[in-house]
């Protein structure tokens, strides 16, 4: 799935209601909330300090995400656009793995890396679950997620040929739309 963080509310409602058909739409609209929420961190400074600046976020989204539908047609349109809008930000990097390069090391699932500004927080791998969430502290595997992900960021395409590789899932999405 495409990163909650780089989600458009149609797409997030979409995909919850998908991924857990019994929920009432009174608790999808509260993920979806949380959801959205979160994002505001891309764009705002942390407690108003601008030397916090936004967010960091760099993503290596595997080209399943952008191929599995969810909704409809136009609705994938405008959730892959809102992808392309929100990584010309300077501090969003978005990088596609595409099919064509087989197997590789974020196959498994996906997780994030998050660090902080503050030296005294260590950096934690975190993984989302179905019943909860899991955060990996211990420096041995962090060591390893990192590696991981280092290895992700060298072998998916750059960011002007992701840009192009969503364009071009786009105009398939746009054909099958009309």
């Amino acid at each position: 799935m495409i990163p909650g963080l780089l989600q458009t509310t149609e797409y997030a409602q979409s995909l919850v209601r998908g991924a857990w058909p019994e929920t009432a739409p009174a608790d999808v609209d509260k993920r979806v909330q949380v959801r959205m929420h979160r994002q505001k961190r891309l764009s705002e400074t942390e407690n108003n300090n601008p030397d916090l600046g936004p967010l960091r976020l760099w993503a290596v989204i595997d080209e399943a995400a952008l191929r599995r539908r969810v909704g409809d047609a136009p609705l994938m349109v405008r959730q892959l656009e809102y992808l392309i809008e929100q990584s010309e930000q300077p501090h969003v990097t978005v990088q596609v793995m595409p099919f064509e390069l087989g197997a590789h090391p974020g196959v498994n699932g996906q997780y994030a890396i998050l660090e902080f500004p503050d030296a005294s927080d260590s950096t934690v791998v975190y993984i989302e679950g179905v019943t909860s969430d899991l955060y990996l502290e211990k420096a041995n595997d962090v060591q390893k997620y990192s590696v991981m992900y280092e290895h992700l960021r060298a072998q998916a395409v750059n960011v002007d040929q992701t840009r192009d590789f969503i364009s071009g899932i786009i105009n398939e999405y746009a054909d099958k739309g009309a």
